[in-house]
Order: C-alpha cells, then sequence, then structure tokens
C-alpha cells in the first residue's frame, strides 16, 4: 500500500469515526496538553528533551491510541519530573498527576475502538465510573501523601502503599469485577 493510499484510507475512517473516538482522542490531545504546559511552567528546571519527545509521542498517541506513544508520553513527562523536580508533592504535581491518568484511560478506551466505530452510550457508562474514581482518587492520593510527608509519620511509605493498593481495589470494584470466580 502506497503512501497516498494509506492517507485516503486513514481520511475515510476520519469521516466515519463517531463522536465517541472522536471524543477520546480529543480527550488524549487535551490531557497530554495539560501535562506538557504543567511541565513546562515550572520554577525548576525541567529536561530540554521532554518537550522535544513529548510532542511528537502525543500526537502519536491522538492518531494511533493502540500504540505504545501514549505509555512511553507517560514515561516521558513522569521522568522529567523525578530528575528535576522538588520532592515534595504540590499541587502542579497533583494536576500532573491527573492529566496522566486521564490520558492513560482514555488511551486504552480508544485503543479498544477501530477508528470508524460507533459507539452506543453503555460502553461509555461502563467506562465512566471507574475512570471518574480513578481521577478522583489520584488527586486524593497525591493530597494525602502530602499530609503523611510533612506530617513526618513513622512508616508513611506502607501508609501510601496501603493507601495505593486501597485505589486499586476500588477502581477495580467500580469497573464491575467480581470477586468470585464463575
Amino acid at each position: 500500500m502506497t503512501a497516498d493510499e494509506k492517507i485516503t484510507l486513514w481520511l475515510a475512517q476520519l469521516r466515519a469515526a463517531g463522536r465517541t473516538v472522536l471524543l477520546a482522542r480529543l480527550v488524549i490531545a487535551l490531557s497530554g496538553a495539560v501535562a506538557l504546559v504543567v511541565s513546562a511552567v515550572q520554577s525548576w528546571d525541567q529536561l530540554d528533551l521532554v518537550p522535544y519527545v513529548g510532542v511528537p509521542l502525543l500526537l502519536v498517541a491522538v492518531v494511533l491510541p493502540d500504540s505504545l506513544a501514549a505509555t512511553v508520553f507517560m514515561l516521558v513527562i513522569a521522568l522529567g519530573w523525578m530528575l528535576r523536580a522538588p520532592a515534595a508533592v504540590s499541587w502542579s504535581l497533583v494536576l500532573a498527576a491527573v492529566a496522566l491518568v486521564v490520558l492513560h484511560l482514555s488511551s486504552a478506551f480508544a485503543a479498544q475502538l477501530p477508528s470508524y466505530a460507533r459507539v452506543h452510550r453503555s460502553a461509555l457508562r461502563r467506562w465512566w465510573l471507574p475512570a471518574a474514581t480513578a481521577t478522583l482518587l489520584t488527586g486524593l492520593i497525591a493530597g494525602s501523601a502530602a499530609l503523611v510527608h510533612y506530617a513526618n509519620v513513622p512508616g508513611s511509605l506502607a501508609v501510601t502503599s496501603a493507601a495505593i493498593a486501597l485505589t486499586a481495589v476500588t477502581i477495580w470494584l467500580a469497573a464491575g469485577q467480581k470477586l468470585d470466580r464463575d
């Protein structure tokens, strides 16, 4: 297949795309842009490589949500924070974390669908509760980690690990999973 045929096929699939597919890709683009902008406006010196690698990865993640681009994008943003950011938990870190969670969830949703898929509202409702739960709990866990960090509580790693495990179980149950094997 030549490049012209690939572009023609891609444009035909884009024209046939439903609102849900376009909305999921728009959410990928917006949440990735928020993560990039929040990282760029910090007072600490961000790695110069983050925007140069992050922007093309974000574009690929929007066009091909089932590729590895979204995962690598999240790793690039997270590594940029881990290598240069101060150790304190801040609101900008919480905002970047929530943006990355939303990017992860929306790219996982969009990766399951062909670009020309028509999705019923019940599929969106099935994703809404776990996505909202994960997004809210990300902020709560980050805020709790900040409180534990500043309180100098002994065993704060155990408290944080327990909170993350509780979050995972909550999201799992919110997704409609069952505890029994049927």
